[in-house]
């Protein structure tokens, strides 16, 4: 099933890439705004020139930190796309995607909505690239759930996006493994209302 488009994967230099993977896990274990230059650039094991020759500041390495975070999600969301045409089974993948994270090893909330609260202009790029990240998966939502014959798929889409939420704060602020129940019951109830009834 070929909805999920995702960002085509490049091979980047060996200190590019060592850089982004350094700020993939420093910024989402410790914060954005906390993590400055100097330590991106030791622990990456960089020169402040080769930092800058490939991200130039480190709002444009943030960027890339966003855009990286919605390659992994997509990348993972595509695989299971590709090996289905059932939307329902589908759907259930996606939470079973977000489920994951919310019980995986050093799970601290969604990588999207922390950057979200560190940035308060909404024009910001960082928050325009955490709205573009929401608005394609409520678009995928949204289509699967039309294709069910939902009546209301934007509004049961909006549910979705709204019970990953949960699952995201609920699973770091208390218990993953009761968040990670709920949310796979939030999809189930949506999706077994998604197929039309007979008139």
């Amino acid at each position: 099933m070929d909805l999920v488009n995702p960002p085509k994967r490049h091979t980047l230099a060996p200190a590019k890439q060592r850089i982004l993977d350094t700020a993939n896990q420093l910024f989402y274990d410790e914060g954005i705004r906390a993590v400055g230059i100097d330590r991106l650039i030791a622990q990456s094991r960089v020169t402040k020139a080769t930092f800058y020759k490939h991200y130039g500041s480190k709002d444009r390495l943030i960027a890339e930190y966003v855009a990286y975070r919605h390659l992994q999600v997509a990348e993972q969301i595509d695989a299971i796309a590709q090996s289905t045409d059932d939307p329902s089974v589908l759907l259930r993948g996606i939470a079973e995607v977000h489920a994951r994270m919310v019980t995986a090893p050093g799970f601290r909330g969604c990588p999207f909505l922390n950057a979200a609260t560190e940035f308060t202009e909404a024009t910001h790029p960082v928050r325009r690239a955490v709205t573009a990240h929401r608005e394609w998966l409520h678009g995928l939502l949204e289509t699967l759930l039309r294709r069910m014959g939902h009546p209301l798929a934007g509004d049961a889409a909006d549910d979705l996006v709204l019970a990953q939420d949960g699952a995201m704060a609920g699973g770091y602020t208390s218990d993953p493994i009761a968040a990670n129940a709920a949310l796979m019951r939030a999809y189930d109830r949506i999706v077994t209302g998604s197929v039309a009834q007979p008139a």
